[in-house]
């Protein structure tokens, strides 16, 4: 599919790997509607993607609610008129360890640090992927949903959390690669590994010597990479059910 005029739509599009594949794919002529809970943010990313060349228009939506994200693809599809395809994106970090004991004290992983991130990471995915492909099945679109999954999905330690999820999101963009074939409808999958974000910009200059030291290439990934990946994914016909890996060659 081309991206010129593709109506896609991308939840935490205000920040971070959402904003850097926005603007990417606005530079390609992209329709986009960006999903966040952070209007001011939001407003800062629309108005990049529309000096990029694209379209976009913002939706506040806890991509965690149901109610909130069956409107959110509604008022998408009033809005634009057609719905070509949907990053799925937001996502949020509870990290901690299942159990800690120090010092003949124990802390336990919460029941919300769990559930916080299995809602937003995961449940979150299971709803988009839901609303919109039963919307462009109804609108007789045809296209492309990526789910952003991560390197973490193999087991990272503290992420107890993290990994479950998006270990679900891959697993779940294989078997919806192979139910939605028949209505046109690609699923892809995206697993990066340490990106460069505001959050890495942040840590010490040791602690990030030491992240990229097991990176073979010997560096983080750039959100530009990502993002060219995600136009590649969109633009290549051929490519569904299964998942991109962009972690510069390492494995946890």
């Amino acid at each position: 599919m081309q991206v010129k005029d593709s109506v896609i739509i991308i939840t935490g599009g205000g920040q971070g790997l959402g904003r850097s594949m926005a603007e990417y794919l606005a530079g390609k002529g992209a329709r986009l509607a960006l999903v966040d809970l952070n209007q001011e943010r939001l407003d800062e990313a629309v108005a990049a993607c529309k000096s990029a060349g694209g379209d976009a228009r913002s939706y506040i939506c806890n991509v965690a609610n149901e109610e909130q994200v069956e409107s959110m693809v509604s008022q998408v599809a009033e809005d634009f008129g057609a719905i070509n395809g949907l990053i799925n994106n937001a996502g949020i970090l509870r990290d901690g360890l299942l159990v800690k004991a120090k010092d003949g004290q124990i802390q336990k992983m919460s029941l919300a640090q769990w559930q916080s991130v299995i809602d937003v990471n995961l449940t979150g995915v299971f709803l988009g992927t839901r609303e919109v492909a039963a919307k462009m099945i109804e609108l007789g679109n045809k296209g492309l949903i990526i789910n952003i999954s991560s390197i973490s999905r193999a087991g990272n330690i503290g992420q107890s959390n993290y990994s479950a999820a998006k270990a679900g999101v891959a697993a779940m963009t294989v078997v919806w690669g192979k139910e939605l074939a028949r209505h046109g409808i690609r699923v892809a999958g995206i697993a990066p590994g340490f990106i460069e974000t505001e959050m890495t910009a942040g840590m010490k200059p040791e602690a990030l010597e030491k992240m990229t030291s097991g990176i073979p290439l010997k560096r983080m990934g750039k959100p530009e990479e990502i993002a060219h990946s995600a136009a590649y994914l969109f633009e290549n016909d051929y490519y569904t059910g299964r998942i991109l890996e962009l972690d510069g060659g390492i494995r946890l």
